[in-house]
């Protein structure tokens, strides 16, 4: 069984169980994350999807940390100009666990 969530402008693919990083969301660690933007169910073989949105089916999650990504490089330059310009970014991401997938 697994669901597609929409969830920080991305979709991602779950099933029970999973651990996934996703942009962050506020809450604390151990805290229980419904998800009700679901755009696919699949269970043993029936696909149910939705438009936009599966009707009833829920996607709960328990958020394990909050962290950051991996650091990406920004590196503007005009060539002859003399203009160069580097910025660093770092998204925040929360780290959770998929728990349970109701239709």
């Amino acid at each position: 069984m697994y669901a597609v969530i929409k969830t920080g402008g991305k979709q991602h693919k779950v099933s029970e169980g999973d651990v996934i990083a996703i942009e962050k969301i506020n809450g604390d660690k151990g805290e229980a994350i419904v998800f009700d933007q679901v755009l696919m169910v699949e269970k043993d073989g029936d696909v149910r999807i939705g438009r936009p949105v599966v009707e009833g089916a829920k996607v709960t999650g328990e958020i394990l940390a909050q962290t950051k990504g991996d650091k990406l490089i920004v590196f503007k330059m005009k060539k002859r100009k003399g203009f160069h310009k580097k910025n660093g970014h770092r998204q925040q991401l929360t780290s959770m666990r998929i728990k349970e997938i109701s239709i």
